[in-house]
């Protein structure tokens, strides 16, 4: 039934078990105009190159997208085929192959695979059946995800989480409309062209800058801030999950119209006019932002185009390639982890007025602001151009599509969501002050202290030995990928074939077997997988000492300037990151284990420096965060990198009690450098006492880093022996 926790309010309970996330209507998302615009534009033309949504957790990403697929029209393809192939063009590579020339034709709908974080390349790409090829001598070949997803959506939630060498095969797959794959001398190739879509919440690691610049769009999404949208929001989920059914066929309407727009945009896309004063605009704002290569402008043309087919204009106008450069431009002037994703909405204007006036101004130019003539409408009217499911005529637009006539509207021009997501500008760099460092007593130093210099690059540590952890760039370690250093009984389904021991295991019972002559006799027990070294990721703990006698600001603006470059460092390699500080009486964890290496950049940048040095709480602190850590990723190995003067000057006994921390930070197994901070002429050597206690490698902050040799060549090579 029902409960009612205010008068006008009804939270209805879902009539049945599997009513909770149904599918949800494309049409009923509420908001979120930046991202159903992608989505579509990349519906109207997938050669776009796909749509990356990067927003926190709850914004209706993932409901979105698999609302999408029922919105594309379907597809015939030859009957019996795994591969999807056109029975009008067969792809002559087609592994089901060859097709008559008049194949049987089955009709199907827009296929919709999700491709989870913790898939194997096999099951991406496909395998094969390594025992009937060495049994039968066959070519046993089983499709993959990328199979599955020709000519329909692959989706790839979390898409940040998922290994590298699995985002660049997707990329190449999607650019280049085909899937090969070479395994143990056999060559299979077939047609995998989708619309590709990531989904990632920042918050748990970005992308890198490279793998960024192959999704065609990305939009940043947030939560209203508004609560009657919250109201809105949360009355449509309910209903949806209280009768699944009659809230589909409540947008069922709106959808249906939507689907044909997008049919509609998809037969006018071959007839749509891209000018020369266009593409001159294009190629303008796309060198005033300075983004690298080719890709952004080609991008930019093929949505530019793309919207204005889902306008239902015939030639792309200035309003179509201001959209376009909205989507394709703010991920691709990210040059360095650390940069804060997205693009000044108002320098972006600025950039394509500029280009309008010098290209678009003159009389004889067919490429101005759309005045609305040829029934189409600018992208200030929302995604769907006032056709669509927000458009003023649906649901959102009043009783009549079955929406409350106040119900909040859905549009962009409504103001209650910034559609760009951007965050803002975050610099903390400031001018260094005069002063001097003050004793360990002294109290916290509200002055931001001046911001590390930027371009060091980290010396290499690893973790010693040989894990089995997740690939990385790391430490040394056994991984799917890499040189092969041997063989060995596989566990469960065999990976790579290891032949010359295959053929070693199955040669001495040929006679057994019953061969006198022909092919070797091979039985499963033969088959040996090869053991593959390749690197690891690993995750870096920061213990970084905060407190005053740390606080002198051209000691912490090294500090910041080293930890910076190893940070960098971590994000190439594909490694985890966590940070510690202590000062004053104790120590705090700044940030969780997180691949997100801004967010550690961003906790180091407001890390305040004074007090005491509670040097042992630090220890402690590190030593509870690995082990909770290594519970919950006992694969991934640790390396602790502690930067300290070795001072301890907090509490009853500090040295002694810094001791016993050491102690237990070295009893957890994990592997520790300390960076020695200490400078002036009378040296402890502190820092490389604690060294000697933890069993770790001593660094003096100065041999951390290195500068480039781009750096040496522009600044002299006299002049770049410091640090900073």
């Amino acid at each position: 039934m029902s409960t009612t926790s205010e008068p006008g309010l009804r939270v209805p309970r879902p009539t049945r078990p599997e009513a909770v996330g149904a599918g949800y209507p494309f049409s009923a998302v509420l908001g979120m105009a930046d991202m159903r615009l992608a989505l579509l534009l990349n519906a109207v033309n997938p050669a776009i190159g796909g749509v990356l949504v990067r927003g926190e957790k709850g914004t209706a990403k993932s409901t979105a997208v698999r609302a999408l697929a029922a919105l594309l029209p379907p597809v015939d393809r030859v009957a019996g085929c795994r591969f999807a192939c056109d029975p009008d063009a067969p792809d002559p590579r087609c592994p089901d192959g060859p097709h008559p020339a008049v194949p049987a034709a089955e009709r199907r709908p827009a296929a919709l695979v999700e491709l989870p974080v913790g898939a194997a390349e096999d099951r991406v790409v496909g395998s094969l059946d390594l025992e009937r090829a060495l049994a039968d001598g066959v070519r046993a070949y089983e499709p993959g995800l990328l199979a599955a997803a020709h000519r329909g959506v692959l989706y790839v939630d979390e898409v940040n989480l998922l290994h590298d060498h699995l985002v660049d095969l997707l990329l190449d797959a999607a650019a280049m409309g085909r899937c090969h794959v070479e395994r143990e001398g056999v060559s299979v190739s077939h047609a995998a062209r989708f619309l590709l879509v990531g989904t990632m919440n920042p918050e748990e690691g970005e992308l890198r800058p490279q793998l960024l610049d192959r999704f065609g769009l990305t939009v940043e999404v947030a939560a209203s801030r508004d609560p009657a949208v919250r109201v809105e929001v949360v009355r449509r989920r309910l209903d949806a999950d209280a009768d699944p059914a009659g809230f589909a066929a409540r947008w069922a309407g709106e959808d249906a119209a939507v689907a044909r727009q997008v049919a509609d945009a998809r037969a006018r896309l071959d007839q749509v006019v891209l000018t020369d004063a266009a593409l001159r605009q294009i190629a303008e704002v796309c060198a005033a932002f300075d983004v690298d290569g080719m890709r952004a402008d080609i991008v930019t043309a093929r949505a530019a185009v793309a919207h204005a087919a889902w306008q239902g204009r015939d030639r792309v106008t200035a309003d179509d390639v201001r959209v376009a450069a909205r989507l394709a431009l703010p991920h691709r002037r990210r040059r360095d982890p650390f940069d804060t994703p997205g693009l000044d909405e108002q320098r972006l204007d600025e950039a394509l007025d500029r280009a309008q006036d010098e290209h678009v101004g003159s009389p004889d130019d067919d490429t101005g602001a759309d005045d609305g003539s040829d029934g189409g409408t600018g992208p200030d009217d929302g995604p769907d151009g006032g056709t669509g499911p927000d458009g003023g005529t649906g649901p959102d637009g009043g009783p009549d599509g079955g929406a409350p006539a106040d119900a909040p509207r859905s549009d962009g021009d409504t103001g209650f969501v910034d559609p760009t997501g951007r965050a803002p500008d975050q610099s903390t760099a400031q001018p260094p002050e005069p002063g001097s460092p003050g004793p360990d007593d002294s109290p916290r130093d509200p002055r931001p202290v001046a911001a590390p210099q930027h371009g060091l690059r980290a010396r290499l540590f690893t973790a010693p030995g040989i894990g089995e952890g997740v690939p990385g760039r790391r430490s040394r370690a056994r991984t799917g990928r890499g040189r092969t250093t041997g063989a060995r009984v596989p566990a469960s389904r065999p990976g790579a074939l290891h032949l010359p021991a295959t053929v070693r295991a199955a040669a001495p019972h040929q006679v057994a077997r019953g061969r006198a002559k022909g092919p070797l006799r091979l039985r499963p027990i033969d088959v040996r997988e090869a053991v593959r070294e390749g690197r690891e990721g690993n995750l870096v703990l920061f213990v970084v000492d905060a407190s005053g006698s740390m606080g002198a600001r051209h000691r912490m603006s090294a500090v910041k300037g080293a930890v910076l470059a190893l940070l960098t460092d971590a994000y190439q390699r594909r490694d985890k990151v966590a940070v510690v500080a202590f000062r004053g009486a104790g120590a705090q964890v700044l940030l969780p284990a997180t691949a997100s290496v801004l967010a550690a950049s961003t906790r180091l940048a407001e890390l305040p420096t004074g007090g005491r040095t509670p040097l042992a709480e630090g220890l402690l602190a590190a030593a509870e965060l690995l082990r909770v850590e290594r519970l919950r990723d006992p694969r991934r190995r640790p390396l602790t990198l502690i930067v300290t003067d070795g001072r301890a000057t907090a509490g009853a006994d500090p040295l002694p009690r810094a001791a016993r921390a050491a102690a237990v930070l070295r009893a957890t197994g994990a592997p520790c450098v300390v960076v020695d901070c200490e400078s002036g002429p009378v040296r402890l050597d502190l820092a490389r006492r604690l060294a000697n206690q933890l069993a770790a490698a001593h660094h003096p902050l100065p041999t951390v880093t290195t500068t480039p040799l781009a750096a040496l060549a522009t600044a002299g090579f006299g002049a770049q022996r410091s640090v900073v």
